[in-house]
């Protein structure tokens, strides 16, 4: 499955709990940019980095950005995890619906064994609520750099 959302096409609204059982919609949000990123399982190796880039990246702290990241892990993972790594954005676990209803899952290939499941995916949502770029094959290293910059981007042409 490819994802069907363009930029300048309207997000997906959700509505899906956290890891302390508050629930979140996109609405929440509204006028600030949103980074949405997917990620397969907590406390792995290669989500633990991303999670811990996106906390430690000073850039997206000073534009106001807010991270939300997502898997289908429940509410007690999600908790750990956030507790664990001093996390201080909310890590949203859904069923795959929603997942799937954005591209960030389905058909993954992992060292040639086919499975089901989520794929490292992000998501800029800007303050409009409107995709502004997406990433379905995310590679870790530095990625929130390169979110940074898109939005960085954005909002000098927004200026």
């Amino acid at each position: 499955m490819t994802n069907r959302i363009q930029p300048g096409d309207p997000f997906p609204a959700f509505s899906l709990p956290d890891g302390a059982g508050q629930t979140h919609t996109l609405s929440d949000y509204a006028g600030r940019y949103v980074v949405l990123y997917a990620y397969p399982k907590d406390d792995t190796p290669g989500c633990t980095r991303e999670a811990c880039d996106f906390r430690d990246s000073a850039r997206l702290r000073e534009m106001g950005v807010q991270i939300l990241g997502i898997s289908q892990d429940d509410a007690a993972s999600h908790q750990r995890f956030s507790e664990k790594f001093s996390l201080p954005f909310p890590l949203l676990t859904d069923d795959g619906e929603f997942l799937a209803s954005i591209g960030a899952y389905g058909e993954k290939n992992s060292y040639g064994k086919v499975t089901q499941g989520v794929k490292r995916s992000t998501f800029i949502i800007d303050p409009q609520g409107k995709l502004l770029k997406s990433w379905l094959a995310v590679k870790v290293d530095g990625h929130a750099e390169a979110v940074a910059d898109a939005i960085a981007a954005d909002m000098e042409t927004s200026a």
